[in-house]
């Protein structure tokens, strides 16, 4: 029986992407490197912020230990102090959280995004329709390592058998089947089916009404 969905956050419940690129392009701007295409983004993006400056020095051919500090933090403060910048919630999600509530369903929000823009972007976009938000925080490890997901689970005390984790790349994938959950790649997000598939997504859907459906069955 499913009793939790534990969602990502960008791709997956928000869009992002114009967000993120557009801090990212002005950051890179400020510092005198080259911009990079806002549809790149979607292979940059998912692993926390750290990692994203990483690959867009690498991808402009400039990351060393200075220039990345400088980046990081331009960009990382600069988001924070306009985080809804551009951002928009999903069709379909609001609606699926008020139905997951009716049915008794619980929600929570796992993301590799700093955890104090996370829970203010949640707040805004969806509400209490969201149980717990864990985000990139000092002593918890990021997706994949699935160690936020084991701090929902057993706050909700809820096993993996009984969850399904939602997200829309591979490192989602990886988190969802390292919990034990039942994993549902999604394709209004960054990423493609194949990447889903490759990563072992137990169901792959195009809308998320389609989440209702796979609980329904399990719950019969």
């Amino acid at each position: 029986m499913i009793k939790l969905c534990v969602f990502d956050l960008d791709g997956t419940i928000a869009n992002t992407l114009t967000t993120i690129a557009y801090y990212a392009n002005n950051t890179l701007k400020y510092y005198g490197l080259p911009e990079i295409p806002e549809e790149r983004y979607k292979r940059l993006v998912g692993d926390g912020a750290a990692t994203l400056v990483h690959r867009m020095l690498s991808e402009v051919g400039c990351d060393d230990g200075e220039i990345f500090r400088k980046v990081y933090n331009k960009y990382v403060y600069d988001y924070d102090e306009d985080f809804m910048y551009l951002t928009s919630v999903y069709d379909g999600i609001v609606e699926l959280l008020d139905r997951l509530k009716t049915v008794g369903v619980r929600s929570a929000v796992l993301t590799n995004k700093p955890e104090f823009t996370a829970k203010k972007v949640v707040d805004i976009l969806v509400g209490d329709r969201i149980e717990m938000c864990l985000g990139n925080a000092e002593g918890r490890p990021k997706k994949p390592d699935p160690a936020g997901l084991f701090e929902i689970l057993n706050r909700c005390g809820i096993s993996g058998s009984e969850c399904l984790y939602i997200g829309d790349t591979s490192t989602d994938m990886m988190t969802g089947n390292r919990g034990k959950c039942h994993t549902v790649g999604v394709l209004w997000g960054f990423r493609d089916r194949r990447e889903l598939k490759e990563n072992n997504a137990e169901f792959i859907i195009e809308k998320p009404s389609e989440i209702l459906d796979i609980i329904e069955n399990f719950n019969k």
